[in-house]
């Protein structure tokens, strides 16, 4: 199995959905460079120091996202300043470059958490990287993630042998089948783990849609030149997009919200105790829903 990346800006680990199984290709999120296994990547420590921070009583605990990811750095460094005093204990933002680099960090105890994957993805991830020991320790928001179209202002308009993108990598693009399902475009198999899907499992499709698989910042540029395509609210607003060109966006599944992930040899740390009671306080889905950094972008865990 291949992990793979997209260098563009938002950074292609945004979301952390990059781990391919059914294609030996570099990949291409969250988005290019590939990104080996794990086993692959030097072990140098990012912090230095012997003993891990989650062990250390009152050491500053580290949450780390992909750089250039505002929103989830918003709401770390909210939780930091509103949230974490309230346990006990320090929190601080990191930006990692690359998919390894933050999981082998997390598991390795290098830094406490991170905010960017869901549990398709961590399970991806883990069995890629069998040396990784990683828990998804509770979900914290979901995704914007919706239909856009800069031709059409309704799902309903889109015409017979529409052309629809949607994300290159697998857990993306079974999201986005999802979706469309839920529009009613297509239709998948009974029984099948929808979280999981792909185009072979398209049983029914009257519209005749014909797919596009493309890369995170790729599919944002290519929207005119498309029907529609499938895929997140910040990369659109990154991209200048306007929000009204969104013309189907209902609250992801709780199969793909967005997981506070942990190192397992370190859960029952207190400080890793308090920084998931921390990241559970309601404060945390107040902010989701109000503060204009992450509104319309990380949405409450609630949201239905």
């Amino acid at each position: 199995m291949t992990i793979t990346e997209n260098q563009n800006s938002p950074s292609p680990q945004d979301h952390g959905f990059t781990v391919r199984k059914r294609r030996k290709l570099p990949w291409v999120l969250g988005a290019g460079a590939a990104v080996v296994a794990a086993g692959s990547l030097a072990a140098a420590s990012l912090f230095g120091g012997a003993k891990s921070p989650n062990e250390v009583p009152g050491a500053t605990l580290t949450v780390v996202t992909a750089e250039g990811n505002q929103a989830e750095q918003s709401l770390v460094n909210f939780v930091a300043k509103e949230v974490a005093p309230k346990y006990g204990i320090k929190v601080a933002f990191k930006g990692l470059s690359d998919s390894n680099t933050l999981n082998r960090a997390v598991s390795t105890g290098e830094v406490a958490a991170t905010v960017y994957q869901h549990k398709l993805w961590l399970s991806q991830v883990l069995e890629a990287n069998p040396d990784f020991k990683e828990t998804a320790a509770t979900p914290v928001f979901r995704w914007g993630f919706g239909v856009w179209s800069a031709k059409y202002k309704s799902i309903d308009e889109l015409p017979d042998g529409a052309v629809v993108s949607l994300y290159s990598d697998p857990a993306n693009e079974a999201q986005g089948l999802w979706l469309l399902e839920r529009a009613g475009l297509i239709k998948l198999k009974d029984g099948i783990n929808k979280w999981q899907a792909t185009q072979k499992d398209i049983v029914e499709n009257p519209k005749n849609i014909q797919f596009k698989l493309l890369d995170f910042a790729a599919q944002s540029r290519a929207l005119p030149d498309l029907d529609a395509a499938v895929g997140y609210t910040e990369y659109y607003t990154a991209a200048k997009v306007p929000l009204e060109q969104q013309i189907y966006a209902p609250p992801a599944p709780d199969e793909f919200a967005g997981q506070l992930t942990i190192g397992s040899d370190y859960a029952n740390t207190e400080n890793i105790k308090s920084l998931v009671k921390a990241f559970k306080d309601p404060e945390v889905q107040d902010f989701l829903r109000t503060d204009p950094s992450v509104k319309g972008l990380l949405l409450p865990v609630d949201a239905k």
